[in-house]
């Protein structure tokens, strides 16, 4: 069949409609829900060394362990602690979704080796078998990066997420198939979002979340401040998220009836007395 015109006009419509659906593959940013609420959640622990400081809440659930916190800190005013609590349970429910959305973007440019250093990358989908940076990783314009790693991502001392030209924290998603490590003095960006744990060497720093959903966050010295805002709709700033009251202690019906029987008792005895003076 002759093309015609008309024909290259479909032909340029369905053109531009597949790549709008690709483009849109990346371009809407990743929805955390009560899980932006964290700067760190983890599965199993937390534990930390030094004076870390948190922007955000601090939790874990299923696990209890919350240690190291002091001498770590939670910025004044964002967040507590929660050692499976039901807002940490909630988040991690929320952390399931996210963690599946990002998995399941559709690649667009695999990185070969996974080396990362280097490199100057624009809004898009990254996927590798593992990740590794040393020296520098520049993300250039505005819009939403993903990067998949079927199994870690590791960092060497020193290097650095640098966002350039309208790039922002909360724009920038690390999926990982299975544990994070963060080098000794790394500046990090974007929000970790680990299948097993996260490791945060010495003096480490992350403009972002640390958010596993099975293992450990452990933590040694470091800056960790929940980004906010990003591409539309932008992830929500952390608030602080109340952990449950203590419960107050209630009597049992028993104690309460042997109580008042006390009472009576002592009251008569007082009035006994009180008439034998008389």
């Amino acid at each position: 069949m002759p093309l015609t015109p008309l024909s290259f006009r479909f032909a340029g419509a369905a053109l531009a409609t597949a790549c709008c659906a690709a483009t849109g593959s990346w371009a809407q940013n990743i929805s955390l829900g009560t899980a932006a609420n964290f700067g760190v959640l983890a599965g199993s622990a937390v534990t930390n060394t030094g004076a870390t400081v948190v922007t955000g809440n601090v939790g874990v659930w299923p696990g209890t362990a919350i240690t190291g916190f002091p001498p770590g800190s939670i910025a004044p005013g964002s967040g507590f602690l929660h050692s499976a609590t039901p807002a940490a349970q909630q988040a991690q429910s929320d952390l399931t979704a996210a963690y599946t959305d990002a998995a399941t973007r559709v690649c667009a440019t695999p990185i070969a080796g996974g080396l990362l250093g280097g490199l100057v990358l624009t809004p898009g989908v990254y996927c590798m078998p593992a990740g590794a940076l040393t020296g520098t990783l520049t993300l250039d314009g505005a819009g939403v990066y993903i990067f998949q790693m079927s199994s870690t991502l590791t960092t060497a001392s020193a290097s650095t997420v640098l966002l350039l030209n309208g790039a922002v924290a909360c724009g920038v998603w690390w999926q990982v198939g299975s544990s994070a490590t963060i080098g000794t003095n790394s500046a990090m960006a974007g929000n970790l979002l680990a299948l097993t744990s996260i490791t945060m060497n010495t003096g480490a720093s992350l403009g972002g979340r640390t958010l596993a959903r099975n293992g450990a966050v452990t933590l040694d010295g470091n800056a960790v401040t929940a980004c906010s805002g990003g591409p539309g709709p932008g992830v929500p700033a952390a608030i602080a998220l109340f952990p449950p009251a203590a419960p107050v202690p209630m009597l049992s019906t028993g104690v309460m009836i042997l109580l008042a029987g006390l009472m009576l008792l002592g009251a008569y005895r007082a009035a006994a007395r009180a008439g034998i003076r008389s």
